[in-house]
């Protein structure tokens, strides 16, 4: 197969000396970083002072990046991890060294493709009945973090290994341990045991990596052994729906299959972050992967190497995102924070006061901007500790102290889903309410604990984020039971000029609140 480049213009066509001479200013205006003199006049004068020429040290774009990869390599090691192939009934066939992301996650259908095109050669070998037999092999990447042998990956690399075997650059080959991994950050503390100290690296301070820093990532992309690629940092912050404490690198920096588990470098050697994913529709790198921060990674691997778990608080409440429309229900001058949906009986925030409505401004003295923050920073404090939580309560600032408990394995967040339908029913602003009453609950599924009132149906062009079978729980500060009591409480907002009402509704089980715009 060949490839053909079209020139732009003929090759024999001579340019006129008024040609040459645009195009020489153009050149002359493109290489140019600031013009100055008598002929910068006018939008243009004007626009250099409105927008200072930014100075680019050009110095700290390396010209080669073998001296850094010659240092660092030998503390990268390819992974391989054999596993018992096991029939299960419709299950996903898992392709070797690649994450598996819960049903729904935007990865999902990429590898399901990515598994189709590599052929019977992908997963294990398949008895007659489809039923998997023998054994699999996933290939991952990692790297030393301490001499005495104590090797990083990640936890979908060796998730459910009979054998782990770690080589290093020179094919030195080591029978390697579980320390322990955290399925939650997707995190394993491996060990091997050598005769004579290793090579390591060491964690950088991801809190200082900035977008567009240089970035080298080194690992064992489809098996072929130590590979370096190099790129930049894209963005911070990315949320990829794998876990609850998702806080990912993205990087430009090729990335493929067998890169799990590898490390990334700054460009003075330290780790900066734990490769971990990409998105790709076509089975390989398009240049947006993503890598755990080293300051979120060096937190969970010491706590693996001293307990071989982690720990985590718990504070007891489920939390939603403070969009306009709720921010301007609840009193906060900014979509900010995160509105406590539901406080756990007999939990930290329970004893400590917090109710539903509140909205979580600050957390042990550092804001809360996002629900991510919360998550992390409650996740981050140990068992025992007492902090002061920020809130804002029905347009009121308080501080609340809450002793925070440890988190169980068994305590994971609800998923919510859609509504059933009705008919009928009293209209509350577009909504058609109906008592709860025995038939309903026994059509709906809805216990005897659930106290409130059914919408039933929706208005034609009535735009709200209720549905249908959603049970309205609270209206602003006070329970409802009957039509008229939503009816009462959103007159009431109405009369004091509210644009929104904040409602509690329960949806199938969870509860979560909403803004109900008013009419005008």
């Amino acid at each position: 197969m060949s490839t053909t480049v079209s020139p732009a213009r003929s090759a024999t066509t001579t340019p006129t000396r008024p040609q040459r001479l645009r195009r020489a200013v153009v050149a002359v205006l493109l290489g140019t970083t600031v013009l100055t003199g008598p002929a910068l006049t006018g939008w243009a004068a004007s626009h250099a002072q409105a927008v200072p020429p930014v100075a680019v040290q050009t110095d700290l774009a390396p010209r080669s990046f073998a001296d850094l990869a010659a240092a660092v390599s030998p503390a990268v090691v390819n992974i391989a991890a054999t596993q018992e192939a096991k029939p299960t009934a419709n299950a996903q066939r898992r392709v070797p060294g690649v994450p598996m992301f819960p049903p729904g996650s935007p990865f999902e259908e990429f590898f399901r493709r990515f598994q189709d095109q590599q052929g019977p050669n992908a997963g294990p070998d398949d008895d007659e009945d489809g039923a998997p037999r023998g054994k699999t092999g996933a290939l991952g990447s990692g790297f030393i973090i301490d001499p005495a042998g104590y090797v990083v990956t990640n936890n979908h690399v060796i998730d459910g290994a009979s054998e782990i075997t770690v080589t290093l650059q020179d094919g030195t080959a080591f029978p390697a341990t579980l320390v322990g991994r955290d399925a939650k950050t997707d995190i394993a503390l491996l060990k091997v045991k050598s005769d004579k100290p290793l090579p390591a690296v060491d964690w950088a301070d991801s809190a200082k990596t900035r977008v567009g820093d240089w970035v080298m990532a080194v690992g064992n992309p489809f098996g072929l052994g130590g590979t370096v690629t190099k790129g930049i940092v894209s963005a911070r912050g990315r949320d990829i729906h794998s876990g609850p404490y998702d806080d990912y690198f993205q990087l430009d920096a090729a990335i493929n299959r067998g890169n799990s588990g590898g490390p990334t470098f700054d460009l003075s050697g330290r780790v900066i972050g734990i490769n971990t994913a990409i998105y790709s529709p076509n089975g390989g790198s398009v240049g947006i992967g993503f890598a755990i921060p080293s300051n979120l990674a060096k937190e969970v691997v010491a706590q693996l190497k001293e307990n071989g778990k982690v720990e985590r608080g718990w504070l007891g409440v489920k939390i939603q995102e403070v969009t306009p429309d709720l921010a301007d229900s609840v009193g906060v001058p900014n979509a900010k924070g995160a509105l406590v949906a539901e406080v756990t009986p007999d939990s930290p925030a329970a004893r400590a006061g917090l109710r539903p409505g509140d909205v979580v401004v600050s957390y042990d003295g550092k804001p809360v901007d996002t629900l991510r923050d919360l998550t992390r920073r409650v996740a981050d404090t140990k068992a025992g500790d007492k902090v002061d939580v920020k809130i804002i309560r029905q347009g009121q600032e308080k501080t609340v102290a809450v002793h925070i408990d440890r988190l169980a394995d068994t305590q994971v967040a609800a998923n919510t889903g859609k509504g059933e339908h009705g008919a009928g029913g009293e209209s509350v602003q577009g909504l058609k309410l109906a008592t709860l009453d025995p038939a309903t609950r026994k059509r709906l599924g809805v216990d005897e604990t659930v106290k409130g009132v059914v919408v039933t149906g929706l208005a034609p062009k009535t735009e709200t984020p209720i549905r249908t079978g959603d049970i309205i729980v609270r209206v602003g500060d006070e329970p409802v039971k009957t039509p008229a009591d939503v009816s009462r409480k959103v007159a009431e907002a109405e009369k004091a000029g509210l644009k929104a009402v904040l409602v509690l509704i329960n949806r199938q089980g969870n509860e979560t609140f909403v803004a109900l715009k008013l009419k005008a």
